[in-house]
């Protein structure tokens, strides 16, 4: 996610990393190749015959913004879901581990190591939910990135797993079953944590619902279609009114259009690592952070910053 001082209004004229012009480039400088090209050959007598009225330019392109602001609205739904969606992890995790260190008790003075111990441990297994999740939605493997929080054992157990999340929020309501079943938890307090447990599964799976449903093939491919046969077709509706001035003006058009199209490219899968999607590899951290201060711990990890304006 792109953090930058809002204050900056001059610099984010000439900004160009997470402004879409790297996804985009190559079309404008076709396009802008074509035009001059056409503006050229107009002036030594070609395409005469075959200059175009600016009107249908007009008609289309009010259209074109409407459909594209269409889609840019449908991807950033997405992009919103998603953050509302992580936003609620958050506060479960911050739930989850309030509900383990202060619903569960030692029936006797005896039991209070043993249950100290399962406390921290359940606590720190949502941390590793957390970041299991976030590698999972990015498709990212690496369970050594876990070994903070769960036994070496589980984590050789978990590389046999297709859902790494999944199997760890499992295996988390198994130890809280077992707290249970010790008469360390009442039957009052049981359903609090395992309720907190039920939505770390509808977080998980509403995530991969917007990552394994991405806005429909044959949408993006007739906006794709239709902005670059507008860009394209553009200075042969201008060239014969504004002359040498044609491919500046065309530039400026089709950067608004190949720009908005980028746009709803570039959100609509919200949990990448491109500078404007979710930082959710921040997002982790803070709530590791949140749940090793409630477990007491001193030593806490640094937050995440920006790096070149950039939080990931």
């Amino acid at each position: 996610m792109i953090v930058m001082n809002n204050k900056r209004w001059f610099g984010s004229l000439f900004a160009v990393r997470g402004t879409g012009i790297e996804r985009i480039w190559l079309r404008l400088l076709v396009t802008l190749l074509v035009t001059v090209a056409v503006t050229l050959a107009w002036y030594n007598g070609y395409f005469r015959d075959f200059t175009l009225s600016i009107a249908p330019f007009s008609l289309v392109g009010l259209a074109l913004s409407i459909f594209l602001g269409f889609r840019n609205g449908a991807s950033y739904d997405r992009y919103w879901e998603g953050r509302k969606l992580w936003g609620g992890l958050v506060n479960n995790s911050r739930t989850f581990a309030r509900g383990v260190l202060t619903l569960s008790h030692p029936a006797t003075p005896e039991d209070a190591p043993a249950v100290a111990a399962t406390q921290r441990a359940l606590v720190l297994r949502q941390v590793a939910f957390v970041h299991a999740l976030r590698m999972h939605l990015r498709r990212e493997v690496d369970l050594d990135e876990l070994r903070d929080w769960l036994p070496a054992e589980e984590r050789a157990a978990l590389s046999r797993e297709i859902n790494v999340p999944a199997a760890i929020n499992h295996e988390t309501g198994a130890h809280v079953a077992t707290l249970f079943r010790a008469g360390h938890l009442h039957p009052q307090h049981l359903l609090p944590l395992d309720l907190a447990l039920t939505v770390n599964t509808d977080v998980q799976g509403a995530c991969e619902r917007i990552l394994s449903t991405p806005v429909p093939w044959i949408y993006t491919v007739l906006m794709h279609r239709l902005v670059g046969i507008y860009c394209l077709f553009l200075p042969f509706g201008l060239v014969k009114d504004i002359g040498w001035a044609t491919p500046v003006v065309v530039l400026i058009v089709a950067y608004a259009f190949y720009g908005l199209d980028g746009i709803g490219e570039e959100v609509e899968e919200p949990f990448g690592t491109d500078p404007n999607d979710l930082p959710i590899s921040a997002l982790s951290r803070m709530i590791e952070v949140n749940l090793l201060q409630r477990l007491g711990d001193t030593t806490l990890p640094p937050l995440h910053k920006p790096v070149a304006e950039v939080l990931k």
